[in-house]
C-alpha cells in the first residue's frame, strides 16, 4: 500500500546529496512524469546509477546510499511514493504500521497551512534557539561558555550516577 505520495522536482543542475533515511518500514517508488529522458539526470543507489525516463518507474530501498543529480537544462519531475514494505509475518506488518503511525510522525514536519507539526520538530525549534544562543556566547565570551559546558556535563553525569 502507498503510505505517502508527492510529486517531486529536480530543477537543471540540482544536486540531492548523498544520504539514506533511517526508517526501514517502506521502499521509495519514482515515476518519471517529465524528465530529461538523459543519464545525465540520475539516481544513484549503492553504487548503481538508473536514470529516469518519461512513464518508467525505479524502486529502490531508501536505507541504501543514494544520491541524485539533475546534470542536463531541464526540469525533472517524478511521482514519489512511499510503498509499505513488504514483511512476512502479520506481527512484523502490524508493527511497521505502528511504528509508521506514531514514531516516525513524532518526526512530521509542517508541509502545508494546517497539517500538523511532530513534537521533535516541536522541540528542535527550542533546541535551535537554545544552540544559537550558545554560539553567541561561545564567540563573545569564550571562557564563559567553557566554563558552563563543563558544568552542564558534570551535572549531568552527576544525575545520571547519583
Amino acid at each position: 500500500s502507498i503510505k505517502a505520495a508527492m510529486f517531486a522536482s529536480l530543477p537543471p543542475g540540482a544536486t540531492l546529496v548523498r544520504h539514506r533515511d533511517p526508517y526501514a518500514g517502506s521502499l521509495r517508488y519514482h515515476l518519471g512524469l517529465v524528465t530529461p529522458n538523459s543519464p545525465h539526470c540520475f539516481i544513484n543507489v549503492d553504487g548503481e546509477s538508473y536514470f529516469w525516463k518519461d512513464g518508467e518507474a525505479v524502486m529502490f530501498d531508501e536505507t541504501y546510499i543514494h544520491f541524485a543529480a539533475n546534470n542536463t537544462e531541464h526540469q525533472r519531475i517524478v511521482l514519489f511514493c512511499d510503498i509499505e514494505r513488504p514483511l512476512h509475518t502479520k506481527i512484523m506488518r502490524c508493527f511497521n504500521r505502528w511504528f509508521g503511525l506514531q514514531v516516525m510522525s513524532a518526526a512530521a514536519s509542517q508541509n502545508v497551512e494546517g497539517e500538523s507539526l511532530g513534537f521533535v520538530n516541536v522541540l528542535f525549534t527550542y533546541f535551535y534557539r537554545l544552540r544559537m544562543q550558545t554560539k553567541k556566547l561561545k564567540a563573545s565570551h569564550r571562557q564563559i561558555y567553557y566554563i558552563g559546558k563543563w558544568v552542564l556535563i558534570f551535572g549531568l553525569i552527576w544525575l545520571l550516577f547519583w
